[in-house]
């Protein structure tokens, strides 16, 4: 099948990246939040990204401003009535992920397909809150989407073949590499980088090493572009907690199991660089 017009459900972080990378491909896309603030807020994330780009000559003035006008903001869902792929991006919040399901198979076109960005959490489960579960898969693109290349998609039992076929040649057209998991928590990636972050923070639990080492140790040792630590608060310790989490509840394995100061950093409210504080802190 072809498509020609995405809908985007979720307008903060990962979804104003969903639809500038999906406008600057070429599509036309519709992109929804829940109210117009969050909206605004999102489509001047994805101005300012664009305009970024534009200084750092990734971009041409004419190609930010063409692709800024193939996208649509909206309020409703009834917008998403001629989308011929739809990726959810809200909250990672199973029954909310469902709701936002449910609600776009009774509005999309029979043909369309439905996908989630989820990075961890079943996608059989909302596929079963629409009457066309053969048409839905997960998504998963990666935080900075206009600049990370890869897209994990995720297979469940009831999947189509049409459907993946159709999903491998969209993330392509977007300049992604494609790899494929079955629908298990974590998938390919976070089922890898978990329990290494995890580690990393029971390591300066224990007080075996600082963080800055922690960091410089696998940065220069491993030639990875950024240490843990900082990659957590890149992440977002809220979402590492979250993850963690639905892991360790599905696989009742300690590997998964969140370390003591994860917890008390998310209550408190280190989040990492979204909160301007994590395990370093940051300047807004």
């Amino acid at each position: 099948m072809e498509i020609k017009k995405v809908g985007v459900v979720g307008c903060g972080l990962m979804g104003s990246g969903i639809t500038e990378t999906c406008a600057r491909s070429g599509y036309s896309v519709v992109v929804s939040e829940i109210n117009q603030e969050l909206l605004n807020k999102g489509m001047s994330a994805m101005k300012s990204s664009m305009e970024t780009g534009v200084k750092k000559g990734k971009l041409t003035e004419p190609d930010k401003d063409t692709a800024l006008g193939r996208i649509k903001g909206t309020t409703k869902m009834e917008d998403f009535r001629d989308c011929d792929l739809v990726i959810e991006a809200v909250i990672e919040n199973l029954e909310e992920k469902k709701r936002v399901f449910a609600t776009l198979d009774k509005i999309c076109p029979q043909h369309a397909i439905l996908t989630s960005n989820t990075s961890c959490l079943s996608i059989l489960d909302m596929a079963m809150a629409t009457k066309r579960p053969e048409k839905v898969i997960g998504m998963h693109f990666f935080n900075p989407v206009p600049v990370m290349r890869l897209v994990e998609i995720v297979k469940t039992i009831l999947s189509s073949d049409e459907t993946i076929s159709a999903a491998k040649a969209f993330s392509e057209s977007l300049g992604k590499a494609v790899i494929f998991a079955k629908d298990a928590p974590g998938f390919i990636v976070n089922r890898l980088l978990i329990p290494y972050l995890l580690d990393a923070i029971r390591m300066l639990e224990a007080g075996i090493a600082t963080r800055e080492d922690i960091d410089q140790g696998m940065g220069l040792g491993c030639n990875h572009p950024m240490g843990p630590l900082t990659l957590l608060d890149f992440v977002g310790l809220d979402t590492t907690y979250f993850i963690a989490c639905a892991m360790y509840e599905e696989f009742k394995d300690p590997l998964f199991a969140p370390p003591s100061l994860l917890k008390k950093m998310v209550t408190a409210g280190k989040l990492g660089r979204k909160s301007g504080k994590g395990f370093y802190e940051y300047k807004k």
